[in-house]
């Protein structure tokens, strides 16, 4: 035991130097941390000055509950956009209009085939003949761009118009 107390107190010099050393790296350590946690509380201090609320926690569990109540909205939002795009297929908004003269007699093209349908060609179309003794107006129905009543040249050529519409976008050609 003699001999180990002579070997630890011939290196007892070098031992506590070793120690005060890993002490001063230790101190400067604690120092340079304790630096950058007070800018670190400083910018924190910043941030939570106009928030109102006491904590980040806080904050946080707010800014949760606001994008949970955004995304509901959202989905809600989403719905409605979906419900609108459905019902405006059936919307019968594609109109074409064909006017002559019914027949061929003197004065202007006073007579008309107008076809309104929809996204899936599905409506109407509306003839109005015109003569010096008097007018009439026909109504024919319209499923996928066909009618169960002969269709005349001018009311095809009316549906062909609205058909086209349809395609663009346009309501009217």
């Amino acid at each position: 035991m003699a001999e180990l107390n002579g070997l630890i107190m011939e290196q007892l010099a070098g031992i506590v130097a070793g120690i005060v050393l890993i002490l001063l790296i230790l101190l400067i350590v604690i120092i340079v941390q304790g630096a950058k946690l007070k800018k670190m509380r400083r910018k924190y201090e910043t941030m939570m000055a106009g928030s109102g609320v006491e904590n980040l926690e806080t904050l946080l569990i707010d800014l949760k509950v606001q994008m949970d109540t955004i995304e509901d909205e959202q989905e809600a939002h989403r719905a409605s956009m979906e419900s609108l795009r459905s019902k405006l297929t059936g919307l019968k908004g594609h109109i074409g209009i064909k006017r002559y003269n019914a027949f061929g007699e003197r004065g202007s093209d006073l007579s008309f085939s107008m076809a309104i349908v929809d996204d899936n060609q599905d409506g109407i179309v509306l003839t109005g003949i015109y003569n010096r003794d008097g007018s009439y107006v026909y109504a024919k129905p319209l499923e996928a761009g066909q009618s169960s009543y002969s269709l005349s040249p001018e009311e095809k050529e009316a549906v062909t118009l609205a058909q086209q519409a349809g395609r663009n976008g346009n309501a009217t050609p």
